[in-house]
């Protein structure tokens, strides 16, 4: 029955066609209206593991097993919505039983006359992109953190080492660089890695419920203080207590947070009982400490206790080579989330944030791309998905145009983003939204030089 089966299927694809659907170097199938295999090319048989033999006349599920064959079928849809489906990313089941990452794409099948008589499924082996992938993230990824600037990378060098010694850390850098995602890493880095890791934000809270919140509190220490509660010292007990932008904090909490730092030991609020803390600090701050303490607003001893080991984090604004491995990690992500398939960044998106000095840093950029996601379903962001303050980063100030030829003009937009990418080319060209050979042709043809910046 199944030899008659494959008979019919094989008369009604000629041999014209078998050539063409064989040249092709992404898999081919086609199916009837009831689902069966019609058509195999012999890229499908590659990626699949499956002859075309063992899989005409057979329902494409029991051959094309994928991870979406039962809920989100391609095919399905296609022929439910009449509408097609463009690289939907996939996971395969080999005949040998290896997993293989593809994208797929969807159509209807129809005959002469328009009638849909089936549908057509292409899919593309994506295991060289997944392994490319995998190896980028491998050589600028450490610990959630992604980087391929020089300062983060010698950040990322030393990190480890400074994990595994028990001292107090201090991690100076904007707001939105990533100042926690850092000291996580520290303490899954760190021998300590099994205990807890607790974070708070000390700009955030008053003295008083910062004191609770830290050193905890016994029932009747103050009003509504109806039962006695832990702080967050007593929850970081044996790992590690991250103090975000501890620059904030008022004078006579810094005491009370040097007396921990010295002898290891505070009082719940309320409480004459001294209890003994084996927390590591790690201290934020967005401030400029030593500022802080020449101006008498931070104590000297309480900074050098904590100013042990000092780990510092550019703004995004100096390390704009970033801002493409950043963006490809938050769409990946996003389309995850949201089930979307936006592809990336288009090249007049990119020149927008190679050009945006992102005083909000990486949170900022992640908010951006998240607004973009509201208005792309598919394909590249476009400049018209952005926030509006940053579509106006498109057009060029006429203010600083005036006087001068587009050459002039051509020479100083090169100068400045060279200047502000510390003369990397490959990080001005992506700024600008030009191909690094045609940055190194204009350099030469405008006779641009380091010496004549400026």
């Amino acid at each position: 029955m199944m030899a008659a089966k494959k008979t019919v299927v094989q008369s009604a694809v000629s041999p014209q066609t078998e050539i063409i659907l064989n040249s092709i170097a992404d898999g081919v199938f086609t199916v009837d209206s009831e689902w069966r295999i019609t058509s195999f090319n012999r890229a499908a048989q590659s990626i699949t593991g499956i002859s075309a033999s063992q899989a005409l006349g057979r329902p494409c599920c029991e051959v094309f097993r994928a991870n979406i064959c039962e809920s989100v079928c391609a095919l399905k849809s296609t022929m439910e919505t009449k509408k097609p489906v463009v690289n939907r990313p996939v996971l395969i089941l080999r005949a040998d039983g290896r997993e293989v990452p593809i994208s797929v794409s969807s159509a209807l099948l129809k005959d002469e006359s328009g009638k849909v008589i089936g549908g057509v499924e292409t899919f593309r082996d994506l295991s060289v992109v997944e392994s490319l992938r995998k190896e980028i993230d491998r050589r600028y990824s450490f610990k959630d953190i992604i980087s391929k600037s020089p300062a983060m990378m010698r950040l990322f060098s030393i990190l480890p080492e400074v994990a595994r010694s028990e001292s107090t850390v201090l991690i100076h850098g904007e707001s939105g660089t990533g100042k926690e995602l850092v000291s996580r890493a520290i303490h899954n880095l760190s021998p300590r890695a099994s205990k807890p890791f607790v974070a708070i934000n000390c700009g955030a809270l008053p003295d008083t419920l910062l004191e609770s919140e830290l050193f905890g509190h016994v029932a009747g220490a103050f009003t509504d203080a109806k039962r006695t509660r832990f702080g967050r010292f007593a929850m970081a007990e044996g790992g590690t207590l991250f103090l975000d932008e501890i620059g904030d904090i008022s004078p006579a909490m810094q005491v009370r947070l040097l007396r921990v730092l010295e002898e290891r030991t505070y009082e719940p609020l309320g409480s004459s009982r001294t209890v003994k803390t084996d927390a590591r600090i790690v201290a934020a701050s967005n401030r400029d400490l030593s500022r802080l303490v020449d101006e008498g607003l931070f104590r000297k001893d309480l900074y050098y206790r904590i100013n042990v080991v000092k780990l510092e984090l550019p703004p995004l604004a100096r390390r704009k080579e970033d801002i493409p491995l950043l963006a490809a990690h938050f769409i990946e992500r996003l389309n995850r989330v949201r089930n979307k398939e936006v592809a990336g960044l288009s090249q007049e998106v990119l020149a927008v944030f190679m050009r945006h000095d992102w005083p909000g840093n990486i949170r900022e950029l992640e908010n951006a791309i998240e607004y973009a996601f509201i208005l792309c379903r598919q394909g590249l962001i476009q400049p018209r998905c952005l926030p509006d303050y940053l579509q106006k980063d498109q057009a060029c100030p006429a203010a600083h145009t005036g006087g001068l030829t587009l050459v002039d003009f051509e020479r100083n937009t090169i100068l400045c983003a060279l200047d502000r990418n510390g003369w990397r080319r490959m990080a001005t060209a992506r700024e600008l939204g030009i191909d690094k050979n045609t940055l190194r042709r204009k350099i030469k043809r405008l006779n641009i030089e380091p010496e004549k910046a400026g």
